[in-house]
């Protein structure tokens, strides 16, 4: 299972350079579902560099972090927006792109979830205190915010968690404006932004605005994520071997 990750200066000991960054509940939350967590820094020439490493993984997870660069849906930058970070953006678009040509099974999480509605065309409220005279989902200082997101009937992630009100840990302050192509909303708080949403075809992806790594108790989406990865390897493979089969029959009827 892939997670993205930053690139941080970080300090240990006598050394201070950049190193991968991503918090250790991320992967926590994969291994305690039976997945294996490779983490994906990023990475110089992501076009070339995004198919080599998804050809070695059967999911992927685009993490949280910093705000997606508002020139990537023709917004003019807000005061607030967090400063540009192109290495990432970049190379999780290449990773987002790559994995939907292979059918593979995407988690995207509070700025993926944003970065995947960019990348199907939407837009972002890029402060949202501005846009909903709410400061309900960050609260700051490191404390995650608890709201009450409504689940929709009958979609994947109310399979996976319930239909209904549920408890989320958010942590925020740009959320979903205009909702991108091929995409179907899935929760929503009761002031009427988008909590969840997921593909409106029949790959697996789903998006959550909420940080769902947070609640050790309850790793359902993980589980989901890492089940359908196992799908999609089997899968996989199943169309490799035919492959190969049909290869081999070609040079039997040729010898």
């Amino acid at each position: 299972m892939g997670l993205t990750t930053y690139l941080e200066q970080a300090k240990q000991g006598v050394w201070d350079v950049r190193a991968a960054f991503l918090p250790q509940q991320y992967f926590d939350a994969v291994t305690a579902s039976g997945g294996i967590a490779v983490l994906l820094p990023p990475q110089p020439g992501p076009e070339s560099a995004a198919p080599a490493v998804l050809d070695g993984l059967d999911g992927l997870i685009l993490t949280g972090g910093l705000d997606v660069q508002p020139e990537l849906y023709g917004a003019v930058r807000h005061p607030l927006t967090d400063p540009a970070r192109p290495d990432r953006d970049a190379w999780e678009l290449a990773l987002f792109a790559g994995a939907e040509e292979r059918r593979m099974p995407v988690l995207a999480i509070c700025r993926g979830l944003q970065l995947v509605n960019v990348a199907r065309g939407g837009t972002l409220h890029q402060h949202l205190p501005e846009a909903l005279g709410t400061e309900r989902y960050r609260i700051g200082g490191g404390v995650f915010a608890t709201n009450e997101v409504h689940v929709s009937e009958g979609s994947r992630l109310a399979e996976q968690i319930g239909a209904g009100g549920f408890a989320v840990h958010s942590y925020h302050h740009q959320g979903v404006d205009r909702l991108g192509e091929g995409l179907v909303v899935t929760a929503q708080t009761d002031d009427g932004l988008v909590q969840a949403f997921e593909s409106a075809g029949d790959g697996y992806l789903v998006g959550v605005q909420w940080h769902p790594e947070e609640n050790a108790e309850d790793r359902r989406l993980f589980a989901g994520l890492v089940a359908e990865a196992a799908a999609f390897s089997v899968a996989g493979r199943g169309s490799a071997s035919e492959e190969r089969s049909d290869e081999t029959k070609r040079r039997e009827v040729h010898a």
